[in-house]
């Protein structure tokens, strides 16, 4: 795996043109193998503006190379300040790219998922535009409140989606691994995005399906309700998920949002419906 980046417990970013109106975030990351698997394809990046996990197909080596060539390339978009979803988007072609060398290798080709937010301007004002691709997820935790942000690219979610399953069946169904939408496999990356505006006390979880299969959302919002740091929750998340069985490599990332300058409604925006609230 490849980790850029870890835990940052204060960090400030000042508005441009409003020198007196500051962001503060402190975020963590915490991966583990797993108890089944041998190698850890997961990877990461948690180094502002960027944060997001990918969870590497194809062979431990492959997957390996799959996931860490997104998150190496997402890492050429950091900056001292703000990002967009464009330079996202160059970024993920860019490590389509790459992993298209490593498929060549790989008979059953090659790739990962990706999921995570930016930090970005809109009209000025801050917000995390939230993206993915693959059945990787991030959460939103506000006001005691569970959401799940994204939407699954997998057929389980596809089912879910006409009716055919619930969410709790969609859990337990035997293809709820075959995902719909990946980085690599020699098909052009496709992100859906979420924009999400910075408040104080806002948290978002970042995570690889190895977390989401063992823990269920009551208990995802269980640890983030918890009054634990970004660094104590994201590693006690991991703990919770090799406790109930530890199946697959397991990601966290755990970001908060200590102060922010402007006032929204409560209600973010999203390119679809599926959001759920716990």
């Amino acid at each position: 795996m490849t980790e850029i980046g870890g835990s940052t417990p204060n960090y400030e970013l000042r508005l441009p043109g409003r020198p007196d109106e500051v962001i503060r975030l402190t975020w963590a990351a915490a991966t583990d193998t797993g108890r089944r698997r041998k190698a850890n394809e997961d990877s990461y990046v948690a180094q502002s503006p960027v944060f997001a996990v990918a969870d590497g197909m194809g062979g431990h080596a492959a997957g390996d190379l799959a996931s860490a060539a997104v998150v190496t390339r997402l890492a050429e978009v950091i900056t001292d300040g703000f990002a967009t979803t464009s330079a996202i988007d160059r970024a993920l072609e860019k490590a389509t790219d790459d992993i298209e060398q490593v498929g060549d290798e790989s008979e059953i080709g090659v790739g990962t998922t990706v999921t995570g937010a930016v930090l970005t301007l809109q009209g000025g004002e801050p917000y995390f535009a939230v993206f993915n691709i693959g059945d990787s997820r991030v959460y939103q935790f506000e006001r005691n409140e569970l959401r799940q942000v994204t939407v699954d690219h997998s057929v389980v979610q596809e089912m879910v989606d006409s009716g055919l399953l619930n969410r709790d069946q969609a859990e337990h169904h035997p293809d709820s691994n075959v995902i719909t939408r990946a980085v690599g496999f020699n098909m052009p990356p496709t992100a859906d995005y979420w924009m999400l505006p910075l408040r104080p006390g806002f948290r978002l979880l970042i995570c690889s399906d190895g977390l989401t299969k063992e823990l269920g959302d009551d208990r995802l919002r269980m640890h983030l309700a918890a009054g634990l740091s970004a660094r104590e929750t994201a590693h006690a998340l991991v703990d919770a998920a090799l406790a109930a069985g530890g199946r697959d490599n397991i990601t966290t990332i755990v970001l908060d949002v200590i102060d922010a300058p402007s006032e929204y409604e409560f209600n973010s925006t999203s390119p679809r419906s599926g959001g759920r609230t716990v």
